[in-house]
């Protein structure tokens, strides 16, 4: 299976670039697996297109301050760096930029409204990363200055500098457990009085944690399918979710996933039970595309993707290569809003 059979056109203006004014309000475009067409609808409408009877999963990370801005020690030059894993408690794996010019020893400050950070440049790895060391002004821990100090990491499809309203809006209303470098974006679109909708008609709600990578942005560089890796990310399955999830396989009812993220958990953990989620802790670098049966997960609420990602893949293995890419030309030319700020998809 070609790479390139995932390609399509997206004009520039259909990149989000902002959040909608509310969570609820962006468009939803719902595609049946069974049937032909697709029809519009909002995405405060979730809970009636879903049936009684379902389990929808959510992903509880929470999005951290990952970018970091400062300078060269002493020669002022400006560096960027983007946290993508804690290694220990000092050391990082991390983007840093201009990468060229940060040698093993190179020395950076970080530093907003009066607190800052220190960094040395401990090891060169391949595109951009570093392994750095990171310490603080003895005023906090490294984690409460990297909030202090850090600015979200928005997409880098978003052209933008981040605006205040993104610490609130690049996260969803049920973040709790910090980890994540990117949001889970399908969620971005839910709310507490939406869940409680959910729960009113009767379709269970089951919680997760998957910690989403910088490697969700990497792009696919093989021409084959099956030649592309994705990079692992850590999850943690509560046993109160596989018991709600083994409950609705053993009774026939549907698995819900919101996002992508959520949906390489459930898999991973399903695979490593043998075909029942099994709780605990976890990483996955499981790669989903046709052909490549999906376990647990029978419907999908996501955001759009990027043309020939793995994003992308990952929703045709559930859909159908022909019927994603056929809703995502409509979707095109009806002006849907695409990717992280973007519409909605429920592939039911």
């Amino acid at each position: 299976m070609l790479v390139s059979d995932f390609d399509f056109d997206l004009p520039a203006e259909l990149i989000a670039q902002t959040p909608t004014d509310d969570r609820e309000s962006a468009r939803l475009l719902v595609v049946d697996r069974e049937g032909h067409g697709v029809r519009d609808r909002r995405v405060a409408d979730l809970p009636d297109l879903l049936r009684p009877s379902d389990l929808l999963v959510i992903n509880e990370t929470r999005v951290f301050p990952a970018r970091l801005l400062g300078h060269r020690v002493p020669t002022g030059g400006a560096v960027e760096c983007v946290l993508l894993a804690r290694l220990d408690d000092e050391r990082w794996d991390a983007l840093v930029h201009p990468g060229q010019k940060l040698r093993v020893g190179a020395r950076v400050r970080f530093e907003r409204e009066g607190r800052w950070l220190d960094g040395e440049v401990l090891e060169h790895l391949v595109y951009g990363r570093r392994t750095i060391r990171l310490w603080g002004d003895g005023e906090g821990t490294v984690d409460e200055l990297v909030d202090a100090i850090g600015h979200i990491p928005l997409p880098p499809y978003i052209r933008r500098s981040d605006h205040p309203v993104d610490r609130e809006r690049y996260q969803t209303v049920y973040a709790s457990v910090r980890g994540s470098v990117a949001a889970p974006t399908a969620g971005l679109h839910l709310t507490e009085a939406m869940l409680q909708r959910c729960a009113e008609r009767g379709i269970e709600v089951a919680r997760l944690t998957l910690h989403v990578g910088y490697g969700t942005f990497k792009p696919v560089r093989v021409d084959c399918v099956e030649d592309h890796t994705v990079d692992a990310e850590p999850y943690d399955v509560p046993p109160e979710t596989a018991d709600a999830v083994n409950r609705a396989l053993d009774t026939g009812r549907r698995v819900v996933s919101v996002g992508t993220t959520t949906t390489r958990a459930l898999e991973s953990a399903a695979r490593v039970g043998g075909g029942r989620l099994r709780a605990g802790r976890g990483v996955s670098d499981l790669y989903l595309y046709p052909g490549v049966p999906l376990r647990v997960v029978g419907a999908l609420f996501t955001n759009f993707h990027l043309p020939r990602s793995s994003l992308l893949m990952l929703v045709s293995a559930l859909g159908g290569r022909e019927r994603v890419l056929d809703a995502y030309a409509a979707a095109v030319r009806r002006g849907y809003r695409f990717y992280s700020y973007g519409d909605a998809m429920l592939l039911r």
